[in-house]
């Protein structure tokens, strides 16, 4: 029986690196030092210059990431956040962690990404930030909704969680906004082998409140003087891990980027596909959209092909976030996307044999005859 082309694989993604890893870890075993540490301070400065900000503060993973720049921004109890609602729901959790109410944009019909004029309409006198989230490793639209929110005075918040690489011009995601958050989850572009997570920022201030925060609110040990503060450090392994995978990301993006690009050209025109040849989507996720989702899942099952969506319920339809929440705007593109989306296996370590196999099933994939 013919394996199944699959998702996604850490395992093939791990083997060609497991040796720097393991000495990684067996340096950091010999330490004896293993929070906020050499690695962790070394990993922070190269992940600084890799984005181009100034700083980088690690933290416990990209969800911390989320909730500690929300609060160093300024955010709180009262307070509106005006993020998106197809994005997994990790914006919304962060907000509401901290006492703010989500408010929901509606996205660009190509790009799923925050759509800048309904984030006009969405902000009100308690909007104190703005998340932009670069979904599925496509940028938003960062130079048009910072200008928003430096016109209107609310900070932006960038999650970067799904595009560590991509760029715009000469700028990397992560390098436009007050602060930028990543995840180092495993399936990440840049994983881990755990979690993990960073904020990027430029601003020197926001810096400092950043790292008291991570630790407890501390100014100096033992003395807590940001309100706040909680545990959330970025390891020295996972650093050390991180470390020795920075040097292969953009390597990785183009070879993802590629994979997309292939399906991207034989795809039946009944599946809509991203812009591959766009820098600025580094192919996290490669989401096709179809109006014709079951049978495309259906077509591609049977010829053996995993598919996933990305994400199934959006976020002002979440039961755990009804009366919690708000969309005083239309989401009509939101809700109309969710029936569509379907991704698609897309990771670096793809034989050439699964890559054909997908772009045969998405070349001769008719609707119709289903």
């Amino acid at each position: 029986m013919t394996p199944q082309v699959p998702l996604n694989d850490l395992k093939r993604h791990t083997e060609p690196v497991q040796t720097e890893i393991l000495q990684a870890v067996s340096e950091v075993v010999g330490s004896g030092w293993f929070v906020l540490g050499r690695q962790v301070s070394a990993f922070e400065a190269e992940f600084a210059a890799y984005v181009g900000a100034a700083a980088c503060i690690g933290v416990g993973n990209g969800t911390d990431a989320l909730e500690l720049a929300l609060r160093a921004v300024g955010c709180g109890a009262g307070s509106e956040v005006v993020t998106v609602a197809n994005a997994g729901m990790y914006a919304s959790a962060a907000a509401v962690a901290i006492g703010a109410t989500p408010v929901f944009a509606d996205v660009d019909p190509v790009t799923l990404t925050m759509d800048p004029r309904s984030l006009e309409a969405c902000i009100g006198e308690r909007t104190k930030a703005i998340v932009a989230t670069h979904l599925y490793g496509q940028m938003a639209a960062i130079e048009l909704i910072a200008d928003i929110g430096q016109r209107r005075g609310i900070p932006v918040v960038e999650d970067c969680a799904q595009a560590h690489g991509a760029k715009r011009g000469e700028r990397q995601a992560g390098s436009f906004a007050a602060a930028a958050c990543f995840s180092f989850y495993p399936t990440k572009n840049l994983g881990a082998m755990g979690d993990g997570g960073a904020i990027v920022t430029s601003d020197p201030a926001l810096g400092a409140t950043l790292r008291s925060l991570r630790q407890y609110g501390w100014g100096r040990k033992y003395e807590a003087v940001a309100p706040h503060g909680r545990n959330s450090r970025l390891d020295e392994i996972q650093a050390a891990i991180l470390r020795k995978k920075l040097p292969y990301l953009d390597g990785w993006n183009a070879r993802r980027r590629d994979i997309v690009r292939r399906y991207h050209a034989v795809a039946a025109p009944q599946i809509v596909l991203p812009d591959a040849a766009d820098p600025a989507y580094v192919a996290h996720l490669c989401v096709a959209r179809t109006p014709h989702r079951a049978a495309l899942r259906a077509w591609m099952d049977s010829q053996g092909v995993a598919t996933e969506l990305h994400y199934p319920v959006s976020d002002h339809q979440q039961p755990a976030l009804q009366g919690l929440s708000r969309a005083p705007v239309s989401l009509a593109v939101t809700e109309r996307v969710a029936a569509e989306i379907v991704t698609l296996p897309c990771f670096p370590e793809m034989t050439e044999t699964e890559i054909v196999r997908v772009c045969d099933a998405l070349h001769v994939f008719r609707a119709a005859d289903l």
